[in-house]
């Protein structure tokens, strides 16, 4: 099928990486993968850090029409793609482009990655809720990656137009291992921006202050608004335990990820692709049951999961994994093959390619 691709909060093309970015890139590859045309219909960006701020939706719905007028005129021309796949619509950044073009051109649609959260039906969220839900009331195929979101979207869609698709990441750079690390060295990787972000790494270094006397450093990888605040959460640690190796491209992580565990707590995580990428080279990882962490961390398999919001229990994972080579060591390998084997490119364009299956154009 030719398909036509869409991500309101975060463009395959966008110039600033994060894993939003990486996951819309790796349904596109995967959709070709399985054997379709996928085409980038629109870099639109319908995203509302709040509400009411840039004139809010109504904004974005005036300037979504003059994006839709513009691919109408280019579909007339050079003809109308097979179906809409839009990915990541929720109330932060709504698909406002796929519903209408849809529904001219007698398009089936699929989203992938939607999320409900029912508390936003009401208050000054409202209204981009309800735009967000459009391309998920009206889809042949909702596409879930964690238990949460599915279990959400159930409330107000078709149980039978849901189904799973794990996250999952392109193996192939991972498919050398990584070197040897024969120190224990702590590695983490995440942007430095606010929310979040700055929740997991004050939970870390409050967790690294715990375990003190213990032998360890911490190689960190990212960069962002919030550098200087966190560099300041470590300001009680010494300078010689700790790498800042600052933001660096995708291709660099494999090499970069040498060490003997993965930590990152994931506050409000999604899912984290980094876990996927850690666990791909071969690191245990530490983080938190929390939100869609426990789709891509198996506890006590390939890493170890800790209660939401608790140092003393981060504290204590961290130093058991660093206290037991032969633990990390069994672990790691675990992680390595449940990447590779379950979370790859190739598997999830399998699934793609089953989910699609019945899925036929409409006549025009």
């Amino acid at each position: 099928m030719r398909i036509a691709f869409y991500a309101p909060l975060k463009s395959p093309v966008h110039p600033v990486p994060s894993g939003d970015r990486q996951m819309a890139r790796m349904l596109m590859r995967s959709l070709e993968l399985a054997g379709h045309d996928v085409s980038l219909a629109s870099a639109f960006r319908a995203y509302r850090a709040d509400p009411l701020s840039d004139g809010g939706l109504d904004r974005l719905v005036r300037d979504a029409a003059a994006e839709t007028e513009t691919i109408t005129r280019a579909w007339e021309l050079h003809g109308a793609p097979d179906l809409w796949f839009s990915y990541h619509s929720y109330y932060k950044a709504p698909d406002l482009l796929g519903p209408s073009l849809a529904e001219r051109f007698g398009l089936p649609m699929v989203t992938a990655e939607a999320s409900y959260a029912g508390k936003r039906d009401v208050g000054p969220w409202a209204a981009m809720q309800a735009a967000a839900m459009r391309p998920v009331l009206s889809a042949l195929r909702n596409v879930c990656f964690t238990a949460r979101d599915f279990e959400g979207l159930a409330r107000i869609a078709p149980r039978e137009s849901l189904a799973m698709l794990f996250p999952f990441i392109d193996t192939q750079p991972f498919a050398a291992g990584r070197p040897a690390c024969h120190e224990p060295r702590i590695v983490t990787i995440a942007m430095m921006r606010p929310g979040d972000k700055m929740a997991s790494y004050r939970l870390l270094a409050a967790a690294l202050r715990r375990i003190a006397d213990r032998n360890w450093t911490l190689r960190v990888i990212g960069d962002g608004p919030c550098r200087a605040e966190v560099e300041a959460l470590f300001s009680g640690v010494a300078e010689n335990r700790i790498e800042w190796l600052g933001e660096r491209r995708g291709d660099e992580i494999p090499g970069l990820l040498e060490g003997t565990l993965f930590a990152w707590p994931g506050c409000g995580e999604a899912y984290g692709l980094a876990y996927l990428e850690a666990q791909a080279a071969g690191l245990p990882v530490v983080a938190q049951a929390t939100a869609g962490v426990p789709e891509v961390v198996r506890h006590g398999e390939t890493g170890l999961l800790t209660p939401e919001d608790d140092t003393e229990a981060y504290a204590s994972a961290l130093a058991e994994l660093l206290a037991s080579p032969e633990k990390r060591r069994e672990m790691g390998v675990a992680a390595r093959r449940f990447v590779l084997d379950h979370r790859s490119l190739p598997s999830a364009a399998t699934r793609l390619s089953a989910l699609l299956q019945g899925i036929a154009p409409h006549e025009r």
